[in-house]
């Protein structure tokens, strides 16, 4: 009687420790590969042999398929903050339908990453944004979401699984540096992520972005405090009329008089059309503190123009 009540105590613990260790994600996995198998076989459809019957276009008598291609590629790399109060929620967020949210990548706070999907499926976690003359960065990027509140700092066990993440992305698709980006930078007017507590600088520092050179922009004078040291009637002061790269190389350290800030941003990839939005969204990224200023400072400006010569 013991060893039957031992036994069956055992088989209940079993069963408890089995239902908790089950994925509760098991439906939603089924859906996503039956939707990815229904992408696999349009993939798979030879479109002129298939068209042929129905199109009105002029096809050639026969069907040829060329033998050259590979899949495209993602080109960017775009950070956010899920502004959600658990890792949990964001999973169920992007598991149901409704919501019309996902991203390629989460990463919690103790650092454990859940790759959602396929990097060569488009994930839909940009939204109406621009990036330079890019106006589908779904299309071209893959998205990456920090499990954060939108306010508290990243964990060193995220950020280290998130440079993780960068580095294999980086050597798979070859991206280039300066397409690692946050959120706020492609859709300015809309979003705020990841917050102003985001490492970037120590992503630039291992190759994910750009960041501006600190002592460069010590030694950089405005054109109005540099030219002052030299002899009234001195024509040689650097203005918008011009070109930037002589500007570069003749007055490396002189802001021109006429510097652009606008067009400089724009250089850089942000979107200009509100402007206030992507002086803020600038002042997020790389200055990291008085980001609800549309104004930039003297200092702030110089920062600009250092990157600014980065990106030409």
């Amino acid at each position: 009687m013991m060893n039957e009540l031992k036994r069956g105590i055992f088989i209940i613990t079993a069963g408890i420790l089995i239902s908790c260790s089950s994925n509760p994600y098991k439906k939603t996995n089924k859906v996503y590969k039956k939707q990815a198998k229904e992408y696999s076989k349009q993939l798979k459809e030879f479109t002129p042999e298939k068209d042929k019957a129905t199109d009105t276009l002029n096809y050639g008598e026969y069907a040829v398929g060329t033998t050259n291609f590979n899949l495209r590629k993602p080109n960017y790399v775009v950070i956010h903050h899920t502004a959600q109060d658990s890792v949990r929620q964001t999973l169920n967020t992007f598991t149901i339908p409704r919501a019309q949210v996902s991203s390629h990548y989460v990463i919690s706070k103790d650092g454990e990453i859940y790759h959602m999907l396929n990097d060569y499926y488009r994930a839909w976690h940009g939204g109406v944004g621009m990036w330079g003359s890019n106006t589908d960065l779904n299309s071209s990027s893959i998205g990456i979401e920090l499990d954060n509140n939108g306010a508290d700092t990243f964990t060193e066990p995220q950020i280290q699984s998130l440079l993780d993440v960068l580095e294999e992305l980086k050597k798979k698709y070859n991206i280039p540096a300066k397409n690692f980006i946050g959120h706020s930078d492609i859709a300015p007017s809309r979003k705020v992520d990841p917050n102003k507590n985001f490492p970037w600088k120590r992503l630039a520092e291992e190759g994910y972005g750009l960041w501006y050179d600190e002592e460069a922009v010590d030694s950089l004078k405005l054109a109005s405090e540099f030219f002052q040291e030299f002899p009234e009637g001195f024509e040689m002061e650097p203005n918008h009329n011009t070109l930037p790269f002589l500007d570069k190389y003749i007055f490396p350290q002189v802001v021109p008089a006429g510097f652009d800030h606008a067009m400089a941003l724009k250089v850089i990839g942000y979107d200009v059309s509100d402007l206030a939005s992507a002086v803020k969204a600038f002042k997020l990224h790389f200055i990291q503190e008085d980001y609800e200023d549309p104004i930039l400072d003297e200092y702030q400006l110089k920062v600009l123009y250092n990157l600014y010569q980065k990106y030409l």
